[in-house]
């Protein structure tokens, strides 16, 4: 028995990255697994690798920015499979801002797709677990910048700063509709997302992880694996009764001084 046999999944943001390992690990432990994302070609692929896996995947095609989107991407989902059980936030956008620096449009931006997506995506799941009055799961993907983070992630951590407090908050309400939502609040991890920004944004070599991994506890940068491994763990019947944890994930000790 997977952890997740007979589960219909949906991971937002999931055709590449953090998103895609978590389709991985979710098909492994026997759900139908649906991924969404803007461009198909990554998305498709994934799904084509599953199915040869002999795993039950499809590709919603969404762009996240748009909440009407966001919340079709549960329709579909709901459409094809009649129901959805979990669902996972796993969409982000981290480019760069600071207080003095940063405009309104990108402002927006972060509040777009790191807040006001998966407010939706949760708003149209949950009515559907609702409707149907059946327990659920929902994992958002946060980060621990949420707590406070560098200067120049200002705009960034000022919406997921907002998705900690709604996944506590949905938890809150939900909790008699036997549907857990909980949080994890990632540290730095290796995943093509951010290769593209180290490079983009910090000027990052070919090295950056060598260079990174040197200045971290372990000796190493997170894998989108083991943070997948976990959050199929919270969405399955295994986590229990556990609900509105937002959890640190991540070697750094919040509040720890040396």
């Amino acid at each position: 028995m997977g952890l997740l046999d007979d589960k219909v999944v949906l991971v937002n943001g999931g055709s590449q990255g953090v998103g895609a390992a978590v389709a991985r690990a979710a098909v492994r432990e026997g759900a139908v697994v649906a991924v969404s994302g803007r461009r198909p070609e990554p998305g498709e692929a994934l799904v084509a690798e599953l199915a040869g896996q002999g795993g039950k995947a499809m590709f919603v095609r969404a762009d996240l920015a748009d909440p009407d989107q966001a919340k079709e991407s549960v329709a579909q989902v709901v459409q094809a499979y009649g129901r959805i059980d979990c669902l996972v936030n796993s969409a982000g956008l981290t480019s760069r801002g600071t207080l003095l620096d940063t405009t309104p449009d990108l402002f927006d931006q972060h509040i777009a797709i790191n807040l006001k997506a998966p407010f939706f995506a949760m708003q149209a799941a949950v009515a559907d677990m609702v409707r149907r009055a059946e327990p659920g799961t929902i994992v958002n993907v946060i980060t621990s910048s949420a707590h406070g983070g560098q200067p120049f992630l200002a705009p960034y951590v000022a919406a997921k700063a907002g998705l900690m407090g709604l996944t506590r908050n949905a938890a809150h309400a939900h909790r008699w509709d036997r549907i857990r939502i909980n949080g994890l609040n990632i540290g730095w991890t290796a995943t093509e997302g951010e290769d593209v920004t180290q490079r983009t944004f910090h000027g990052a070599g070919d090295d950056w992880r060598e260079r990174a991994a040197a200045r971290l506890p372990m000796g190493r940068l997170g894998r989108p694996d083991e943070i997948a491994d976990f959050v199929v763990l919270l969405l399955s019947d295994r986590s229990g009764v556990v609900t509105g944890s937002v959890i640190d994930w991540d070697q750094n000790v919040l509040g720890g001084l040396d």
